[in-house]
């Protein structure tokens, strides 16, 4: 009982301060890897690939996921609900005095600082996410060979990818399904 109570408030103080979208939800996800040993930062990326290829807003898959990986479906529930219940809350009060904040140069010059500040959250986890992904860190340390520190089918997956996506305007659920191909047979050829 005690982990779905923190689920709740854990994905209620990421759903209070990610300002920008899910992806904003990231730095919230490491701090609970770090803090509670709930999931690692790789099963954040395991989070982030599940969440992209599956319906819904990011923010919401993450949350759910997480949550049902810490505590099963009742912990996927209470991670959720923990995440949307500031949004729920703000949209209330926003829209009790809507007339009032939509003139208001605070709000106006709050939404200025906060656009920069939800950019640099997003930044910053999507730079966490390249290096699990695109580089094996472990493995460079352990022998410091410069060809090990770089997760090669990962490399050329994504660039083979990026550059479909570029060329061949393929809807993007077809690359997802080519990746998550290519990433089973990737795991039975090691």
């Amino acid at each position: 009982m005690m982990t779905l109570l923190r689920l709740v408030y854990e994905f209620f103080k990421a759903g209070l301060f990610s300002i920008g979208g899910g992806l904003a939800t990231l730095p919230f996800l490491y701090e609970m890897s770090d803090h509670t040993g709930w999931f690692t930062h790789t099963d954040i990326a395991d989070m982030i690939a599940v969440s992209e290829s599956t319906p819904g807003a990011i923010g919401i898959n993450m949350a759910t996921y997480a949550g049902y990986k810490t505590s099963g479906i009742l912990g996927g529930f209470c991670a959720t609900v923990g995440l949307a219940m500031p949004s729920i809350i703000i949209i209330l009060i926003v829209a009790h005095f809507l007339n009032k904040f939509r003139d208001s140069r605070y709000v106006a010059r709050a939404f200025y600082g906060l656009r920069p500040a939800s950019i640099a959250m997003i930044s910053a986890a999507g730079i966490s996410v390249v290096k699990i992904t695109m580089f094996n860190l472990p493995a460079f340390e352990t022998s410091h060979l410069i060809t090990d520190l770089f997760s090669w089918k990962a490399w050329i997956l994504g660039i083979l990818i990026f550059i479909g996506e570029k060329k061949l305007k393929w809807h993007p659920i077809v690359f997802i399904a080519i990746a998550a191909a290519a990433g089973i047979v990737f795991h039975f050829a090691q």
